[in-house]
């Protein structure tokens, strides 16, 4: 434990040094929990080293540079790659089933909701890739959702100072209501998608 604990720390130290690369390359990553990684880089805010927009910008950055990797792997290696991999990237086939089915019943918008469910937030890039959804549009939805995300937990690092480290505690009445509106977002878009979907029959019918 005492190991873990000093690489921990010598990471924390990695990203320190490196400061606003040093958050994106956290992310890109993920050796450490992004909310974690962004919570140090609010308390870098804090102590003055780097801006609080800076922090914002390329923890947004990083969030999505980590998300083309695992579309990549999802394009480019599919399931084969994953049952076979997988376990090194923290991805357990439950919870790939799990975003494959949520992806299949509710389409493309599901990569914006799921930025806001623990696990999911990760893993739903992954059928979005093997499907070849389009990059330009799995980059704007997720975009759309890692920027209030990065706000988020900057900023409770930044107010927290040097107790950063406590941001789970202190983030979860934030993130509750924000998986609620998240999954209000996701019931509006399916039911629009459900009417043209629809009125596209009736259309041909016709």
């Amino acid at each position: 434990m005492d190991l873990i604990h000093q690489i921990i720390d010598q990471l924390f130290q990695w990203v320190q040094s490196l400061g606003y690369f040093g958050i994106v390359l956290g992310l890109m990553l993920e050796v450490i929990p992004s909310e974690i990684v962004l919570a140090y880089g609010g308390y870098l805010v804090s102590t003055g080293q780097i801006s609080f927009i800076g922090a914002v910008i390329f923890g947004t950055i990083g969030a999505v540079a980590q998300q083309w990797i695992l579309y990549a792997i999802g394009r480019f290696g599919g399931r084969p790659f994953l049952e076979k991999f997988g376990k090194y990237l923290k991805i357990k086939p439950k919870h790939l089933d799990l975003s494959e089915r949520w992806f299949e019943k509710y389409g493309a918008g599901i990569v914006f909701t799921a930025r806001f469910v623990p696990v999911m937030r990760q893993v739903i890039s992954i059928p979005a890739g093997i499907t070849r959804m389009p990059l330009g549009l799995f980059t704007i939805l997720t975009l759309l959702a890692s920027i209030p995300w990065s706000l988020l937990f900057v900023y409770l690092g930044w107010k927290l100072g040097d107790q950063w480290d406590k941001i789970h505690e202190k983030a979860a009445p934030y993130v509750q209501p924000a998986i609620l509106i998240a999954l209000a977002l996701l019931i509006v878009y399916f039911v629009i998608k459900f009417t043209k979907n629809q009125r596209k029959r009736g259309n041909k019918d016709e």
